[in-house]
């Protein structure tokens, strides 16, 4: 004798967890990491206390090979 397979009314869920995402939850940390971005590129604009002059050229330099050609 085989046993009767049910079928689900609906499809299966995974704890009533939303897949979609607000969009502030996919613009906060893009906006974060474009102005990160920008102040390691102009370092002239972030005005940190007093530091390590090579750290400050390495930058530059960075910056520098970065927007080469």
């Amino acid at each position: 004798m085989s046993a009767r397979t049910h079928t689900r009314p609906h499809p299966a869920t995974t704890g009533g967890v939303g897949s979609r995402l607000p969009w502030w939850a996919l613009a906060l940390p893009t906006l974060a990491f474009i102005t990160l971005l920008l102040l390691v590129l102009n370092p002239s604009d972030a005005h940190a206390a007093g530091g390590d002059p090579a750290i400050a050229h390495l930058v530059e330099r960075v910056r520098q090979l970065v927007t080469q050609p």
